[in-house]
């Protein structure tokens, strides 16, 4: 075991501090119970079971923000935007995405600034998985 030198300062990483795994599943399965109803996102997934889908988002998110690898050791590079590529994510396809994502953030009820960090990235990710003009 590695002992720490006194006086050092350990970082969390935002994984951890916001709780680890149960509040990545806590945070993506509330979103895909939106998208379950969604008739414009919905379609997306051509999988009668989304479950699937949940625990890749799962998995990416987790790795994403600190915790294990086990994404990218299950399915290598994440390669958001090739993977999205078969779909069509327009505008109206982005802000559904992100009215699911945003109620299932505020359910969390993270710290603001744990919360700000958060949808920053989210709203940033939506935004470069908009493959299709208006």
């Amino acid at each position: 075991m590695n002992e720490i030198p006194r006086g050092t300062v350990q970082q969390q990483t935002f994984y951890e501090q916001v709780g680890g795994e149960p509040t990545f599943r806590r945070l993506v399965h509330r979103f895909y119970e939106g998208v379950a109803g969604d008739p414009l996102l919905r379609p997306m997934y051509p999988d009668a079971d989304l479950g699937p889908a949940e625990e890749r988002l799962v998995l990416f998110l987790i790795q994403y923000w600190g915790g294990p690898r086990t994404y990218s050791d299950n399915r290598g590079h994440p390669r958001l935007r090739m993977r999205h590529a078969p779909f069509t994510v327009d505008r109206a396809a982005h802000d559904a995405w992100l009215g699911h994502m945003r109620e299932a953030v505020d359910e969390l009820g993270l710290p603001p600034e744990l919360e700000a960090q958060l949808w920053s990235y989210l709203t940033y990710a939506a935004a470069t998985m908009i493959n299709t003009a208006e």
